[in-house]
């Protein structure tokens, strides 16, 4: 057995396998967390956005490691030599890829989602922001620190809504609208709304 799995044929596969068990210890641990991805469209039917991208991964090197070993195996009983990777590998891989999606769609339903913590950008319009460094007028805003929903701190352009209105380092203003790269506030009083950390 050993010499089966160490041969030169097979290292790629019996890599692959290895990889999954080390991403699997990780995970298990604690020591990664679910990325965020967002897949385009035509990954979808591979699993991406069902389950978690690590899952996915864990699938493939799986499905990739274990069809080459198999399919390894069945050509020295057939004609008592292995393929070469290079015929090996694309294969494995081809077949692959819908047990993949397949593992993906049994998976879905019993394990959670992945989840994120992006927002769009718009949504920030309405919330409270500090004016950091500058000086904002008509024309010419200033850097602003704004937290939104999930306490993630966001660094935008800002400046007055209101014509002749300016913004000093440290007041805090309400973002009313964006236009561009830039978002259009008002003053606010500390007793208008909560404070927030800078």
């Amino acid at each position: 057995m050993f010499a089966f799995l160490s041969a030169p044929e097979n290292v790629v596969f019996v890599s692959a396998l290895i990889l999954m068990l080390l991403l699997g210890v990780v995970q298990a641990v604690g020591l990664a967390g679910d990325a965020d991805f967002d897949a385009p469209d035509w990954l979808d039917w591979l699993g991406f956005g069902r389950v978690p991208l690590l899952v996915v991964i864990v699938l493939l090197l799986a499905s990739f490691g274990l069809i080459g070993l198999i399919g390894q195996q069945l050509a020295r009983d057939l004609s008592g030599a292995l393929l070469p990777a290079w015929i090996a590998m694309p294969g494995a891989g081809a077949l692959a890829l819908p047990v993949t999606a397949l593992g993906a769609r049994l998976l879905a339903p019993i394990l959670p989602q992945d989840h994120t913590t992006a927002i769009d950008v718009e949504d920030l319009v309405g919330s409270a922001a500090t004016i950091l460094t500058g000086r904002a007028t008509t024309g010419s805003p200033a850097r602003a620190r704004v937290e939104d929903w999930h306490g993630q701190a966001h660094y935008l352009m800002v400046e007055p809504d209101n014509a002749g209105q300016v913004f000093e380092e440290g007041e805090r203003v309400l973002l009313v609208r964006r236009e561009g790269d830039v978002f259009r506030a008002i003053a606010v009083g500390d007793h208008h709304l909560p404070r927030l950390g800078v």
